[in-house]
């Protein structure tokens, strides 16, 4: 998949493996990320963590999440050095009643997470 495909706001896009816009693994997640649609977003994260030692979720599409995504979170960050890049308040939400914010490694923006 790639980020032509994303005009529905409702699809996701890797972005890192394929092309290293950044100097880390870099993976954008747009729209609602639930059981129905996570496969390619494991996938593509899994993917990332493989072969960079840093991956940045570029989560500023989010518009929903559920547990099934606060999981595969918690899994890539034993896998390698996870930031979650401009999370929305949503997002933010889930992961602060959950205590995972904790855990993960939160950045206000894409930029700040590449660079720390």
């Amino acid at each position: 998949m790639t980020s032509e495909e994303l005009p529905s706001g409702n699809r996701w896009a890797s972005t890192g493996p394929l092309d290293t816009q950044y100097a880390v693994g870099d993976v954008v997640a747009r729209g609602e990320v639930d059981l129905n649609n996570l496969p390619p977003l494991t996938e593509a994260l899994t993917q990332a963590a493989e072969t960079h030692a840093t991956v940045v979720l570029d989560a500023s599409g989010i518009t929903f999440a559920d547990s099934t995504f606060l999981n595969l979170l918690l899994r890539i960050h034993q896998a390698t050095d996870l930031r979650i890049a401009a999370p929305g308040p949503q997002l933010e939400r889930l992961l602060d009643l959950t205590g995972a914010d904790g855990v993960l490694h939160l950045r206000p923006s894409v930029d700040e997470a590449t660079t720390r």
